[in-house]
């Protein structure tokens, strides 16, 4: 330092300020350039997390359902590993009601609760969908040229709704 001159008391970390209108337009500019960036930043990542949510959701929703169909489709296997079980009972019940009946009765009723549901097919148009026509007799259908169901040989079943074995039947026409 030279006599008579005055000590620089700037640093180089420190900002100048500056007088200048320009350069604080160029300040403030800049400032809204950041500020808006990191808008649009935010609401690029909200959208990502709304995105990831909804993805989330519905993968929940897609699990919930897949294992609700395979315990129903685990179910309905159960039910129809039981038919022959209930063939058996039917044919001892029609042998031996007296005897058979609570025992048929009670393995029915528990059944009809998980869904299972008999076809009365006796007397009705033959349906294919539901039943398989095994013996044919001659006469008169229900006058539309449908054949009609006369005898029932072995009972068929639907469990919720879909069919589970086809009834095996007797038609007339």
């Amino acid at each position: 330092m030279v006599d008579g001159e005055a000590p620089i008391t700037e640093s180089v970390d420190e900002p100048v300020a500056e007088s200048d209108d320009a350069s604080g337009v160029v300040v403030e500019d800049a400032v809204e350039l950041d500020a808006a960036t990191l808008l649009a930043e935010r609401d690029s990542f909200r959208d990502i997390a709304q995105r990831l949510q909804a993805d989330f959701e519905n993968y929940r929703k897609r699990v919930s359902s897949q294992t609700a169909d395979e315990v129903e489709r685990a179910t309905g296997r159960l039910a129809e590993a039981l038919l022959p079980v209930l063939d058996a009972c039917e044919a001892a019940f029609v042998a031996h009601p007296a005897e058979v009946e609570p025992l048929f009765n009670l393995l029915l009723g528990e059944l009809r609760k998980q869904g299972l549901e008999g076809m009365n097919l006796n007397g009705q148009a033959f349906d294919p969908n539901l039943a398989e026509a095994v013996m044919r007799e001659d006469g008169e259908g229900d006058g539309n040229g449908n054949a009609i169901v006369t005898d029932v040989m072995r009972s068929g079943y639907t469990w919720k709704g879909r069919v589970l074995r086809a009834a095996l039947v007797k038609v007339r026409g």
